[in-house]
């Protein structure tokens, strides 16, 4: 008796040692992975090979999750997944193997496998809240909200961001709180919101800087280039891509350096720097490749058909916007959206019965451990436990059998509103995608048919004439298509998307006419938040167009101004020049004119033209609201 005793002694004490050693290592490498990924790899590759050499699975299981988390931040994405779905093999711990669903579901959100994340990150949601751990709750809930708001569902992206901010607020967690703003500050980015996304990026990269982790700092810097460049601000935004890119080559993030060299590129050629942009745009791809990064891949195929188009290849250019949109398409469906809402009904609905499961999984490995040890003291602990469990469990089921009604009920009122969110969505989407793919694609291989004819024979001058004249038709064709898909994805237009939009047109009319000051003012009475629909705001938008078109055609004008002003019986907008001018009664109203004021009368607005001769002409339009 006494060497079984002395044996049984041993046994424990070699398993205690070989867990704590194993646990001190996983601990120590989690702890330095941000700086420094190699060690952090060296000491997990060490205590993997202790916990195999002692046979100790749970630890085995624990350690290679750890590798997986490792080998995610340096966007080894395929490796990182295989080490968390091997970890789940060897251990039945739920927190590990909540530990393991997150590192999956995360990598799959970066493989563009959105299903897939939603449904790992949820089963690991589930076992965070039922051992109430804060941070890993707050981590998970911030984790599914990415993937919501990379599928356009804003609403509910929200809703998770922040109850992760809650629960990082309670834990003074700084990088926790700086994710969310990182976080929330995309979904106002892609709402057009971009003084708000601008203000949440910057939170974000004042902490990432107090904390001094530079992989936080890079990412908060490529997001805040990334608002100033659609600002067009666009000096700001390269100091901003440039700065994130030095530092992911430092900590060798090459995963994420694919997004980098995206945004550089794309800076590169909206200022027709096209040989230094297709380096970058090589470089994006090749990495994003490489490392798997979907929506990368995405943006670099995208940026090869902007610059084969902007280098007069427009066979090539086509070639490359199919296979971004085929790409696009294959990652983005609504076949995804539709999944990961079934997801989500299905995670709230059976959260009880898993909840239930994990409880008596822990309790029966409790159970097992405990009773290797065969003593009676140890087996009274054991029954003293399970007593207490189990009047838990009772207690706990009666709660949560209310809560669950009411999600329940929470989940119907939400999904109602989704998929009569989605339809719409989705109509706007099929018709303006139509448009840009089929319209847009014609009208570009009408303007390459054009230029082969121009190049490739010696015509006469005056049917050189007529074919530049319809390639100029055939562009300016191309350019309010898109004026009208703009208008088409939004239900509806703001007052200060209408002014960048307008502001937008005027610099391209500045370039494109010397010698004449264009001036657009804002009465300070006008709220930038004002809300136009979209029909109202593209009618707006078309006769400003008009107006300010007609004026340098015809008016040989040197000043041409647009003004906004609020007045108690709705906006006025008015459009003057200090041209020719032209006596109002002499002249037919042409077809410009006469869609003006069609346009005018579609809005409720009045319309007014005053012309004199010398003394230049004015278009105003009125009394109208923006509804």
């Amino acid at each position: 008796m006494k060497q079984v005793f002395y044996c049984v002694i041993v046994f424990f004490t070699t398993l205690s040692f070989s867990q704590n050693r194993a646990q001190v290592l996983n601990d120590s490498a989690l702890n330095i992975y941000k700086e420094d990924h190699q060690k952090a790899i060296s000491i997990l590759e060490e205590g993997l090979a202790f916990a195999q050499n002692n046979n100790d699975k749970k630890e085995i299981g624990r350690l290679k999750n750890s590798l997986g988390i490792v080998h995610r931040d340096l966007g080894e994405f395929e490796k990182s997944k295989s080490l968390s779905l091997e970890s789940l093999s060897y251990t039945k711990d739920s927190i590990i193997n909540a530990s393991a669903y997150n590192n999956i579901g995360v990598v799959n959100r970066s493989l563009g496998l959105y299903d897939e994340a939603v449904e790992y990150l949820l089963k690991a949601l589930e076992i965070y809240d039922l051992k109430r751990m804060l941070k890993e709750s707050a981590t998970t809930n911030n984790n599914i909200g990415i993937v919501y708001s990379f599928n356009n569902l804003y609403e509910k992206a929200i809703e998770y961001h922040l109850n992760a901010k809650l629960d990082f607020e309670k834990l003074d967690d700084k990088k926790g709180i700086s994710e969310v703003y990182n976080n929330i500050a995309i979904i106002y980015a892609n709402e057009g919101d971009l003084k708000k996304a601008l203000e949440y990026f910057q939170y974000s990269l004042e902490i990432e800087i107090s904390l001094k982790d530079k992989k936080g700092i890079a990412e908060s810097a490529n997001n805040v280039g990334a608002v100033y460049y659609y600002m067009t601000e666009i000096d700001s935004a390269l100091v901003y891509f440039e700065k994130s890119a030095q530092l992911e080559k430092e900590i060798g993030n090459f995963a994420g350096l694919g997004a980098s060299y995206n945004n550089i590129a794309q800076v590169l050629l909206e200022n027709s720097r096209l040989s230094e942009a297709k380096v970058y745009i090589d470089s994006a791809y090749t990495t994003a490749k490489q490392y798997k990064v979907a929506t990368d891949i995405e943006m670099a195929l995208e940026n090869y058909s902007t610059y084969y188009q902007a280098n007069k290849e427009p066979q090539k250019a086509l070639e490359y916007y199919k296979n971004f949109t085929a790409f696009k398409d294959s990652i983005h469906s609504q076949t995804t959206k539709g999944k990961i809402a079934e997801l989500e009904i299905e995670y709230q609905t059976e959260k009880k019965e898993k909840e239930i499961l994990a409880q008596r999984a822990d309790l029966a490995e409790k159970e097992l451990d405990l009773n290797r040890k065969n003593t009676q003291v140890i087996g009274l602990i054991i029954l003293a436990v399970l007593l207490t469990i189990l009047g838990y469990l009772f207690y706990s089921q009666q709660k949560l059998k209310n809560k669950q009604l009411q999600r329940e009920s929470e989940l119907k009122e939400a999904l109602v509103k989704i998929e009569t969110q989605n339809r719409l969505q989705e109509q706007r989407l099929r018709i303006s995608r139509d448009l840009h793919d089929n319209i847009g694609a014609q009208l570009t291989f009408i303007i390459s048919s054009l230029d082969n004819l121009k190049y490739g024979f010696e015509l006469p001058q005056k049917l050189n004439d007529k074919l530049n004249s319809i390639g100029s038709f055939t562009s300016s064709t191309i350019y309010e298509l898109r004026d009208t898909i703009w208008a088409m994805n939004k239900s509806e237009i703001s007052m200060e998307d209408l002014q960048t939009r307008i502001s937008n047109f005027i610099d391209k009319a500045h370039l494109a006419s010397e010698g004449i000051t264009f001036n657009f003012i804002k009465n300070e009475g006008i709220d930038d938040s004002l809300k136009f629909s979209s029909v109202v705001g593209m009618n707006i938008y078309r006769i400003i167009q008009e107006a300010v078109n007609n004026a340098i055609k015809y008016a040989e004008a040197n000043k041409i101004e647009v003004l906004v002003e609020q007045r108690a019986d709705g906006l006025k907008i008015e459009i003057t020049d200090n041209g020719k001018g032209f006596d109002v009664a002499d002249v037919e109203m042409g077809n410009g004119l006469n869609n003006m004021e069609k346009r005018a009368k579609e809005i409720g607005a009045n319309f007014k033209l005053t012309s004199n001769k010398g003394k230049g002409t004015s278009i105003t339009i009125d009394h109208f609201t923006n509804t």
